[in-house]
């Protein structure tokens, strides 16, 4: 997914204060398409992805200078954009102070808003099947299948063992089957 070299010399770069934008710049620029992708996969609408993004970024900027590289720094971005699409995903909860099942199918409402959205192809029927799932499957699913991450990673990522992981991962497979086979 990426390259940890260069990934070691941007981190070098950001603790020289003369190329600390520069390096920033240049990490946001790496991943910036394959964590909007990740965090809108999980929020479902552009708006909310790119608001979602931006505070992850913030948190990057703040959090790099104690970034202890014991893993690498993709592993890192990808647990707080996670962790920022889950607290998110609780704001719009609490903020509509709604079942979850109330809120997920809002998320399913969002998907089913969207101008190019045909019930008859199997790409939608996925994207309403993965709102269907609680959020932490929803999050192990999308990494697995999207971004075919393995699962030694996602669980630095998740901070969650593999095995409950691949568990995790093999339930919400099955709940999406059944959706789509069923509906």
């Amino acid at each position: 997914m990426a390259n940890h070299a260069d990934d070691k010399e941007l981190l070098m770069q950001f603790r020289i204060p003369e190329t600390r934008e520069r390096a920033y710049t240049a990490i946001i620029r790496k991943y910036q398409e394959k964590l909007y992708w990740h965090i809108r996969r999980m929020v479902v609408e552009h708006e909310d992805a790119n608001d979602v993004l931006q505070n992850m970024f913030i948190k990057v900027w703040k959090g790099l200078d104690n970034f202890r590289e014991d893993s690498q720094l993709y592993t890192w971005l990808y647990r707080i954009a996670t962790n920022e699409c889950l607290t998110f995903i609780e704001q719009q909860k609490k903020r509509a102070s709604v079942s979850i099942s109330n809120e997920e199918s809002g998320l399913s409402e969002k998907i089913k808003a969207d101008s190019h959205f045909d019930a008859n192809k199997l790409e939608w029927k996925l994207q309403l099947a993965i709102q269907q799932l609680p959020e932490k499957q929803r999050a192990v699913f999308n990494l697995r299948y999207y971004d075919e991450m393995p699962y030694e990673e996602m669980s630095r990522v998740l901070e969650t063992s593999e095995g409950a992981l691949k568990a995790s991962y093999h339930h919400a497979v099955k709940k999406i089957e059944d959706f789509i086979l069923n509906r």
